[in-house]
């Protein structure tokens, strides 16, 4: 695993990067390249999902809020987990609404920092529709574009396009986030 801590500044904690997005957005993709390239754990937040929500979802009905609140928590407790053994980590997790978004930064309040990839519904049903073995319907997409509250005023976000190819996005996070634009 590298050292991202410059040696004047030892104390300084590493980044922790969750790519977020709607359904079909590539974060899952991007969050294990992502992890790869810097040699950093990586979670599957869609792995920390209660059953009952995964059941839902393959139901076809979309998360409701308090759904959310234990998926959101396992989030954070891995956010937690990581920051108090000082470690990297990038995790992928929709974060769709500011409001979960502040409940995963009170896990890591300093070295949280989020990419949103940005993509059109049209893109994401697209993606969607073209994926196998997943819970996640076509159907729930638009269920995620209501919800989704963007983060355009969020100074901890990157907002990058959700149609670059992965390398690209990759060394735009590196750049911005670990300040050195190493190629993957």
């Amino acid at each position: 695993m590298a050292d991202l801590r410059d040696p004047a500044e030892q104390s300084v904690a590493p980044p922790i990067i969750v790519a977020m997005g709607i359904s079909g957005s590539g974060k899952t993709t991007l969050a294990r390249g992502l992890a790869a390239h810097l040699q950093w754990p990586f979670v599957e937040g869609d792995d920390l999902h209660p059953s009952a929500n995964i059941d839902r979802m393959r139901r076809g009905l979309p998360l409701r809020d308090e759904d959310r609140v234990p998926w959101l928590n396992a989030v954070a407790g891995q956010i937690a987990e990581w920051r108090r053994a000082a470690s990297p980590g990038v995790l992928s997790c929709s974060a769709l609404k500011r409001g979960y978004r502040n409940v995963l930064r009170q896990a890591a309040p300093k070295n949280l920092r989020f990419v949103h990839l940005d993509i059109s519904p049209d893109e994401a049903r697209r993606r969607v529709r073209g994926r196998a073995g997943h819970y996640m319907p076509e159907a729930l997409v638009e269920s995620q574009i209501a919800a989704l509250e963007k983060p355009a005023e969020e100074q901890d976000v990157l907002i990058l396009d959700a149609t670059l190819p992965t390398h690209e996005t990759i060394v735009r996070i590196v750049s911005r986030y670990i300040g050195s634009a190493s190629s993957p």
